[in-house]
């Protein structure tokens, strides 16, 4: 049986006051937080995937830094599979009349703490384990993210 998890990006961005941007969305019947988050769209990079994520779900431009790190989780309660890419930045500009992705409520700034005291409004535990590697200082290069557009092997002679 072939496996594939869903490709996911997340951007972790955090205000100089230490809160981290997040988005209150509706998944189903629930309301819940998540960082600005969402699928790799077919040819996409990366990098430009968690650039496009953050803008829709947020209003806010990102300059991508570092990468997190790369997390694989399966959704007990369905039994899909995620392989997330966590990446930092920075903040550029926030496009404040720009409307929000279908299914994000808001943007909002919330600090580790607060998040935790709401541990059944996390979309999943990843929220909070992307969090505490950012604050343990986990930065990695970006250049350990390669996309190569696909194109057709050279044939030898």
């Amino acid at each position: 049986m072939t496996w594939r998890p869903d490709l996911t990006v997340a951007a972790i961005l955090q205000h100089d006051d230490g809160r981290f941007l997040v988005v209150e969305e509706r998944i189903g019947d629930a309301i819940v937080f998540n960082q600005p988050a969402g699928h790799v769209e077919d040819g996409e990079s990366i990098i430009a995937a968690v650039v496009r994520e953050t803008l829709e779900e947020t209003a806010w431009q990102m300059l991508p830094r570092h990468l997190v790190g790369l997390y694989l989780w399966r959704n007990p309660v369905n039994g899909r599979s995620t392989l997330r890419v966590a990446i930092s930045g920075d903040l550029v500009a926030h496009e404040a009349s720009r409307r929000l992705d279908h299914g994000i409520l808001a943007a909002h700034w919330m600090s580790r703490e607060a998040l935790l005291a709401q541990p059944n409004r996390l979309r999943s535990p990843l929220v909070l384990r992307c969090i505490d590697d950012y604050l343990a200082g986990r930065r990695f290069g970006l250049d350990a993210l390669t996309h190569m557009a696909l194109q057709p092997v050279a044939q030898s002679a």
